[in-house]
């Protein structure tokens, strides 16, 4: 699956990184707390939240997570976009609720993989 299936699928708007998405995504994670993320996330992945602070935009760098979508219509303000844009990262945003965008992602075949 790519950025752009995952755009596609959510129904996505792309804030930031528009150029990166044909990049492969592996498997998805869902949290709005960041040490979760550390823990749990893997490699090329995407990263749903609703958390709208620019630790999220540094948890992805430290990840190799390659797009941050928020949910619940969150928007993040311009200087973490900026943040996005300085890092090669994809953000987007979704009125989904997390639990509706994961259930999609994975139902499209997007899974996260036991832990």
């Amino acid at each position: 699956m790519t950025v752009r299936d995952v755009k596609d699928v959510l129904g996505a708007r792309v804030l930031a990184g528009e150029e990166f998405l044909d990049r492969e995504v592996k498997s998805a994670c869902g949290s709005d707390m960041m040490s979760d993320v550390l823990a749990f996330s893997k490699d090329h992945s995407v990263l749903l939240t609703g958390l709208c602070n620019p630790q999220v935009i540094r948890t992805a760098e430290m990840l190799d997570i390659v797009c941050i979508i928020f949910v619940r219509g969150k928007k993040p303000d311009e200087s973490m976009l900026e943040m996005a844009r300085d890092r090669g990262l994809v953000v987007m945003a979704t009125g989904h609720r997390m639990f509706s965008a994961c259930g999609m992602l994975y139902q499209a075949g997007l899974h996260g993989g036991a832990i």
